[in-house]
C-alpha cells in the first residue's frame, strides 16, 4: 500500500487536481455518509460519474454493497469515536454484476470532521 503512504493524512489539503491525479480512488465522506469529494480515479474505476456521486449518500445511493458491518459499521464507529484509521480487504459488488477485489483504507480527519476512503486495486 505504498500509494496511500501519507496520502490519507494530507488529503484535506490536496487540490481537486491533485486528488484527481492520484493512482488510487479517493472519496471524502461527511459524517452522515454524504459524498463530498470523489476523485477522477475512483470515478473511472467504479464507472460512476463524479457528478453522479457528489452530494449523494455513499452507502445508500453510490455503493449500496458497502452498507454492511465490515464497511459501513467501521465508518459509523469511527465517526462516533472521531477516530478511525483502518485498512481491510473488500470485494465491491457492482450493480452490473462486476466484482472488484480492493483494499480499503479509511481515515477520520479531525480537522475537517470527515472520513477519507481510499480504494486501491491490488
Amino acid at each position: 500500500m505504498q500509494a496511500t503512504a501519507g496520502v490519507l493524512e494530507k488529503a484535506d489539503v490536496l487540490s481537486e487536481t491533485e486528488l484527481d491525479t492520484l493512482p488510487v480512488g479517493m472519496i471524502q465522506l461527511a459524517p452522515d455518509g454524504k459524498v463530498l469529494k470523489f476523485n477522477q480515479t475512483e470515478s473511472a474505476l467504479a464507472r460512476v460519474a463524479k457528478d453522479d456521486a457528489l452530494g449523494k449518500n455513499f452507502f445508500d445511493e453510490v455503493a449500496p454493497c458497502t452498507r454492511v458491518q465490515e464497511f459501513h459499521g467501521r465508518f459509523v464507529e469511527g465517526v462516533e469515536k472521531k477516530s478511525l484509521h483502518t485498512v481491510f480487504d473488500y470485494v465491491f459488488r457492482f450493480r452490473d454484476g462486476r466484482r472488484k477485489n480492493v483494499v480499503i483504507s479509511m481515515f477520520y480527519s479531525a480537522s475537517t470532521e470527515t472520513v477519507w476512503v481510499c480504494v486501491e486495486r491490488p
